[in-house]
């Protein structure tokens, strides 16, 4: 799918100091515009109501994610725009492919589809949203799956399911994306997951688990490639970078002084040259392309710094 490395430029947070909230959709456009003047291949946003665990407390700003896809729509015009997913509990499924069709047309055929099966249980109680248990909700990310399908490539499609149904719906205008927007389905979860990937997906996303636990992880991709008859080497596969970007070994010092022992790998700081030498082992272990965050990446200047990692492992 893609002929050099896939870099995605991922929004998980809307707080910016000293941004008015009257000026936070600028910023926001004006940090998706560095990333595509930097090369980057994709943007996405989270598709939650809520902030999550792990970026900041709940009541930080959080902005309804395909509103913002669409107007990034408009202030862009190579980039590819979706989600870092949307949770299949949301939106019934139909709605949620009529949508991401729109997208695509307002962004003259730039529109993925990333898609989950949800796991925030507080903004679920907080909405109203109904919570099933995983296994139902693996269950109806199955059944939205076929339908989002059946709805870019058909031109009237019917589906009865156990939790969704389309009878004969409509699409118009159809994509502009022939055969549809590309599908991301987010997760790692070796029985279901990623048998939904080798099904459905032409993008999977990975968290930055140890090398080897990756590469027993991509291992399982290719077994249910090869039950599902589809070749491994048409999905992108796509990791979080594991690693926050930094200009220099000072700033690499500063940072790495401030963390605890216990942080995550998306926490440790990395210079440019540092960077390059770990994606170049995901590479080797197959994989296509990165995801870096925009807490990790949160001024024009670093994204620019980031973009031309891609000169250094290509």
């Amino acid at each position: 799918m893609a002929m050099s490395v896939f870099f995605g430029y991922h929004m998980p947070n809307f707080s910016f100091q000293e941004v008015r909230r009257e000026h936070l959709f600028d910023h926001v456009a004006g940090l998706a515009q560095a990333a595509e003047a930097a090369g980057f291949d994709l943007v996405t946003v989270m598709d939650h109501f809520y902030q999550i665990r792990g970026v900041g407390p709940e009541t930080e700003p959080m902005l309804e994610a395909y509103t913002t896809l669409g107007g990034l729509a408009a202030r862009t015009t190579r980039i590819l725009l979706g989600t870092l997913v949307t949770g299949v509990t949301y939106r019934n499924p139909a709605l949620l492919a009529k949508m991401v069709t729109t997208l695509d047309t307002v962004s003259a055929g730039r529109a993925i589809l990333g898609i989950g099966a949800a796991w925030n249980e507080d903004e679920h109680l907080g909405y109203g949203f109904d919570f099933p248990p995983i296994g139902r909700r693996m269950d109806r990310l199955d059944e939205a799956l076929r339908i989002a399908k059946l709805m870019f490539t058909e031109e009237r499609p019917s589906f009865n399911g156990r939790f969704y149904r389309i009878d004969r719906a409509l699409n118009s205008p159809r994509p502009i994306q022939e055969g549809g927007p590309r599908i991301l389905v987010g997760g790692i979860g070796e029985s279901r997951t990623l048998r939904l990937v080798a099904r459905y997906a032409d993008i999977s996303n990975f968290f930055p688990l140890p090398l080897d636990e990756l590469k027993r992880k991509l291992e399982i991709l290719e077994q249910h490639c090869e039950t599902e008859g589809r070749d491994p080497s048409t999905i992108l596969k796509t990791v979080m970078a594991p690693f926050r970007l930094v200009m220099n070994e000072h700033e690499a010092r500063v940072l790495a002084d401030r963390l605890p022992q216990d942080a995550p790998p998306l926490a440790r700081p990395a210079t440019p040259e540092q960077a390059a030498g770990v994606l170049r082992d995901y590479l080797a272990a197959g994989f296509q392309g990165f995801v870096f965050r925009n807490a990790n990446l949160s001024t024009p200047e670093l994204l620019t710094a980031a973009g031309d990692l891609k000169s250094l492992v290509d």
